[in-house]
């Protein structure tokens, strides 16, 4: 048998490809066998190289990098163009868009017979864009000066000021004013001025249009045709267009009207046609109509004028006034001024003196003290009055203007011859004491007006002083009887002879007859107020009186005499109160009446202060303007002659 081995066989090894037999008869190594080293030339160890990182992790930076600068602009745009949208479209609206101002055109002043006195014409306001005179837009560095160097002798103007102006601090500035209110005919010169640059340009490439920014705005300028007539009446309009003084000022409202307003886009300081603009229109003031008559308003300020002048005094005031309406005729200063020429005006001449000066008005005060006793029925224009040399009263010897012998006057003489101590006497006789008397006095002072406003609400208006009687010194209960410590302004002196005119009924002074707007429609000024101060016979009789003082030889006022009219009249002639010093300082003098004294029209007062050269008496230096105002009056309106006999009341009688 055979035995059985539990051992594997031997495995047959398979014959393989043959290898093949490199040069030399070796064979190339098997697999696994371990490689042959073959000897060779010797070689210089290789240079170590670097090896490079990954990429990735940069471009993961660079890309996130990106991320947030996308972000940031996407983030930046939302903000702009949703969130704050409007804010920034306002921003470049403001800057593309401008808004100008439409000054309205101011009303014009006329007098009562539409003859202009203060009117409107055309100008420009010189206006410039700064951002266009930078070296960036021009190219020179000295643009501003270029430019106030051919604007200033045009314009009037300081040509370092226009510099300024030109290069200001705030370089966003787009918008400046040069200018105020020029004629057509300065803006010309200045168009004309770049229109040659702008040729210039044209033809030298050197050359630069250093006015491409100046330009205008449509204005207005206030003008006054009649120079320094009724100046203090008209005032004046300041630099802004706006009311400075007089009516210019207490109407300025009304006047003004209401500036409109236009916004328009631009480009390089020029308008954008296709851009489209909005506008409010301005609208037009009101024209004013006066009581003024002009050309008796010139012959006043004519007759003032050369008075004040002749005599070297301080200055004087007349006032016309017509009796039966209270309208101011004409309220004439000297000095004046030119309203539109303020640079050159006396700043002492500013104003209206003869409603803002208050002064003693003397004897012409006297007739508010004869219709006090005439309407408490205590004497008569017959009755007789003593009148002494001298008058002790109180602490003082009192005394008339000059010296005589005992008069013996009715009290009719006692207007006429202007006597103090016979007006001490009448008046003494209104209460059964002195105080009594005094409390009499003053309530008729204050029913003629004295003490209180006019009623105009003129600018500056003073109402006088008067002070209660309680309060009266012991010299001034005989003093304001005949004008002395008491104070009025011309136009409340005036209106006491109007009240008498008038039969007693004393009407609120008025300026304005009424006013027309723009579309032509005419509203009359309100009623003046009007109130009885005495009766109609006691103002009867009070113009009988003041005949004598111009009629009767014996009166004080004949150099107001005026052939074929009868003149009602009182002079006046008062220590003046130095308004620098406040002590008694030269003489106020000055003369009341109205004619025809018997069917009265016209009322005219003249005050001149501080005559110092010729007479100072009021019967002798305002007189004659009294007479030559009131001719001109007379016949400016048209008042015949009555024709009447005067009444001729005694003035003396024998004892």
């Amino acid at each position: 048998m055979t035995e059985v081995s539990d051992r594997e066989p031997p495995r047959r090894r398979v014959p393989g490809p043959a290898r093949p037999v490199r040069p030399g008869g070796r064979r190339p190594p098997g697999p696994g066998a371990r490689p042959v080293r073959r000897p060779g030339p010797s070689r210089p160890p290789a240079a170590r190289s670097i090896r490079l990182g990954s990429p990735r992790p940069r471009l993961r930076m660079i890309g996130l990098a990106l991320t947030l600068v996308m972000a940031a602009f996407v983030v930046r745009l939302l903000q702009v163009q949703a969130v704050d949208a409007g804010t920034y479209a306002a921003k470049a609206e403001q800057n593309r868009y401008v808004v100008h101002t439409l000054t309205a055109e101011r009303g014009g002043i006329t007098d009562r017979n539409g003859v202009a006195l203060a009117s409107t014409v055309d100008a420009y306001d010189i206006t410039a864009d700064p951002t266009m005179f930078t070296r960036e837009r021009l190219k020179v560095g000295d643009g501003p000066e270029q430019a106030a160097a051919l604007l200033a002798p045009i314009l009037g103007a300081d040509q370092q000021d226009l510099v300024e102006r030109l290069r200001p601090a705030n370089k966003e500035l787009r918008y400046v004013r040069l200018a105020h209110r020029q004629t057509p005919q300065v803006w010309n010169q200045i168009k004309d001025l770049k229109t040659a640059l702008t040729k210039k340009t044209e033809t030298d490439k050197t050359a630069v249009n250093v006015l491409a920014g100046v330009f205008a705005d449509p204005s207005s300028k206030r003008v006054y045709p009649g120079g320094d007539l009724a100046a203090g009446i008209l005032g004046w309009v300041n630099a802004d267009g706006e009311g400075g003084g007089g009516l210019e000022r207490q109407l300025d409202k009304t006047l003004a009207g209401e500036d409109g307003k236009i916004r328009y886009a631009q480009s390089g300081g020029r308008q954008v046609p296709t851009a489209g603009t909005t506008e409010t229109p301005a609208v037009p003031g009101s024209d004013v109509e006066l009581t003024i008559d002009r050309d008796i308003q010139w012959a006043a300020q004519h007759a003032i004028s050369q008075q004040v002048e002749k005599s070297k005094a301080d200055g004087g005031y007349v006032i016309v006034q017509d009796t039966r309406t209270g309208e101011i005729l004409a309220m004439a200063n000297s000095p004046g001024f030119d309203p539109g020429d303020l640079a050159h005006a006396d700043p002492a001449a500013l104003g209206n003196a003869a409603l803002q000066d208050a002064f003693e008005p003397g004897s012409t005060a006297k007739l508010m003290s004869m219709a006090a006793v005439l309407e408490e029925n205590v004497a008569t224009p017959q009755t007789h009055v003593t009148v002494p040399n001298r008058l002790h009263r109180g602490d003082r010897l009192f005394k008339d203007d000059i010296d005589h012998p005992t008069w013996y006057l009715t009290l009719n003489g006692v207007l006429a011859k202007s006597s103090n101590i016979g007006t001490i006497l009448a008046t003494g006789e209104l209460g059964k004491t002195q105080p009594e008397a005094n409390k009499v006095l003053y309530s008729y002072l204050r029913k003629f007006g004295l003490g209180a406003y006019s009623g105009l609400g003129f600018p500056g208006e003073t109402k006088g002083i008067l002070a209660p009687p309680g309060k009266w010194s012991t010299s001034q209960q005989y003093t304001i009887p005949f004008g002395q410590g008491v104070s009025v302004n011309a136009l409340q002196a005036a209106s006491v002879y109007s009240t008498i005119a008038n039969g007693g009924v004393r009407i609120e002074p008025t300026l304005v007859r009424g006013t027309k707007d723009a579309d032509g429609r005419f509203t009359p000024a309100p009623e003046p107020k009007k109130t009885r101060v005495v009766s109609e016979k006691t103002a009867k009789t009070l113009s009988q009186m003041l005949e004598s003082v111009v009629d009767d030889e014996e009166g004080t006022g004949t150099k107001a005499r005026i052939p074929g009219y009868r003149v009602a009249g009182k002079t006046g002639t008062a220590n003046r109160v130095d308004p620098a010093t406040g002590k008694y300082h030269g003489y106020t003098s000055s003369f009341a009446g109205f004619a025809p004294a018997d069917q009265p029209r016209v009322t005219v007062y003249c005050a001149i202060q501080n005559a110092t050269a010729g007479s100072y008496f009021g019967g002798q230096i305002c007189g004659p303007i009294y007479k030559q105002v009131m001719e001109f009056a007379l016949k400016t309106l048209q008042v015949p002659p009555t024709g009447a006999a005067p009444a001729r009341l005694p003035v003396t009688f024998k004892p």
